[in-house]
Parts: structure tokens; C-alpha cells; sequence
């Protein structure tokens, strides 16, 4: 029995395939991204799973669609990496947007909620009695 030979391929013949559309929502070239985050960048500290929260519940005339866009989202704190993927931007265009909101005092950042790795060592005794007692 002879295994199944594989056929070659050949090149097609046609135009090249066209590059991918702009989905709604992406943006479709990094100029944008430039324009959006401003000429200087500067950035703040800000880690992927800081929480950010909005001061005003109203966004300024003053403010672009982006920043005004992740003041609706900060009503309930949110981290930087949500925000960024609610709004379809990089990371660090988002932390740009983010600094430029934190001097102008819009939104504030807070440090995730750090949970204890293991619990009281006390406590794991007190449950360890009490299931030995039954």
C-alpha cells in the first residue's frame, strides 16, 4: 500500500490579496494613534491593572472624545487594561490619555486591591479543630 502523494500547488492567478479593512471602532493607521496621545507622550506611572475612577461625572468642553469616552467608562473603577481594550487602543496611548486626565485632576488612580496570598495561619488551625471535633 502506497501512501497518498501530495499535490503541488500552484501561484494563482489574479490581484494580490487586499489588505484588511478598518473594523468600526480601530483605528485604521498609527497617525491616528499619534494624533490622539498628542506630540509630547509623556505617561505617568501606571501599571495594567491600576484602577482608575472619575472625579467629575461630566466630562469637560475641553475634552476630547477619547477622554471623554474613558470618563463614561470610569464611573465604576476600571483598570487601565479594560479601559484599553473597551476602546480599542493601545496601552500606551490609553496611559498618554490617562496622564493628561490625572493632571487636569479628572480621574484618579488607585492601586489594585492586594489580597493575602495564603490565610492567617490561626485561622486554618481554628477551622482544622473544628472539623476534628465533628
Amino acid at each position: 500500500m502506497t501512501p497518498p502523494q501530495r499535490q503541488r500547488r500552484t501561484p494563482r492567478e489574479g490581484p494580490p490579496p487586499k489588505p484588511a479593512q478598518a473594523k468600526d471602532g480601530e483605528l485604521p493607521n498609527p497617525e491616528r494613534l499619534y494624533v490622539v496621545a498628542g506630540a509630547d507622550g509623556n505617561r505617568a506611572n501606571l501599571d495594567l491593572v491600576t484602577l482608575i475612577v472619575a472625579r467629575v461625572e461630566d466630562p469637560p468642553p475641553s475634552a476630547t472624545p477619547e477622554q471623554a469616552a474613558l470618563l463614561r467608562l470610569c464611573a465604576a473603577p476600571l483598570s487601565v487594561a479594560e479601559l484599553s481594550a473597551y476602546l480599542s487602543l493601545p496601552f500606551s496611548v490609553v496611559t498618554v490619555l490617562l496622564t493628561e486626565m490625572l493632571t487636569a485632576e479628572l480621574v484618579q488612580a488607585r492601586a489594585p486591591i492586594a489580597r493575602q496570598a495564603l490565610p492567617d495561619r490561626s485561622l486554618l488551625e481554628a477551622v482544622m479543630h473544628g472539623l476534628q471535633r465533628l
